[in-house]
């Protein structure tokens, strides 16, 4: 595909399609999976999981400056403070 900006044609990249269709497979099990698991801490960790995998999605399109805030907000800070307050609330049973 070519794209025409300010008079030039510039190459677009051609998306790897197999590739996409896995990674939103993953986003999809892991959206379903921590909304259904019970413990609060592998949540987290799920969300955080998907959150590095839509960071993947973001660079596959091209979309670098989207990719790296996913990655280091999200994924990274994002994530240890959602374990830091878990891992500060008490358990009130043990289902």
């Amino acid at each position: 595909m070519w794209l025409k900006t300010m008079g030039k044609k510039i190459r677009r990249k051609r998306v790897i399609v197999p590739f996409d269709i896995v990674i939103l497979l993953f986003v999809l099990i892991c959206a379903i999976a921590a909304i259904s698991v019970k413990d609060l801490l592998s949540a987290v960790i799920i969300l955080g999981a998907y959150s590095f995998l839509m960071c993947l999605l973001w660079s596959g399109m091209g979309a670098v400056d989207v990719a790296f805030t996913e990655a280091s907000v999200s994924a990274g800070i994002g994530t240890v403070l959602l374990i830091a307050a878990v891992s500060k609330t008490k358990r009130r049973s043990k289902d």
